[in-house]
């Protein structure tokens, strides 16, 4: 079941929409709105990144709507958000945007963490990055 506070929930194969998320968090009673966008740096672990590919599970989807549901229940919060990327993406691109809606500041900031953090760690996306060294590597894969 979907809390009514979780608005947005997508995996996108095209470029994200940050005003997109903003318009589905739109509503009088918040006070704050917390919005992180993660984006694809030239770097890592002191290499050179050329650009990288995202992949994920079948079941991507139903696991970052389980973590939004999660979020909107522990949190008083009046909207989630979350978009991520698949597929191949250029340096600057964005790979993935959250945002929380609340009636205060503190708790979108919280509740905004909570979210990329645990999608981070609980989403079967995973990251394969190439380098300017010709080497390459997965990131969160099992």
């Amino acid at each position: 079941m979907t809390h009514p506070a979780v608005r947005l929930v997508g995996l996108r194969e095209t470029a994200l929409d940050v005003d997109e998320v903003l318009r589905s968090l739109d509503d009088d009673a918040s006070g704050g709105l917390v919005l992180f966008v993660g984006r694809v740096r030239d770097h890592d672990g002191g290499k050179g990144v050329t650009g990288l590919d995202y992949s994920a599970h079948p079941t991507a989807l139903a696991k970052l709507a389980e973590v939004c549901d999660r979020v909107a229940e522990e949190h008083d919060v009046h909207g989630v958000a979350a978009v991520h990327r698949v597929g191949s993406l250029a340096i600057g691109d964005a790979a993935v945007v959250v945002a929380t809606a609340s009636a205060h500041r503190g708790t979108a900031f919280e509740a905004s963490r909570v979210l990329i953090d645990t999608l981070k760690d609980e989403v079967p996306i995973w990251k394969h990055q190439r380098f300017g060294d010709g080497t390459e590597e997965w990131v969160g894969s099992p």
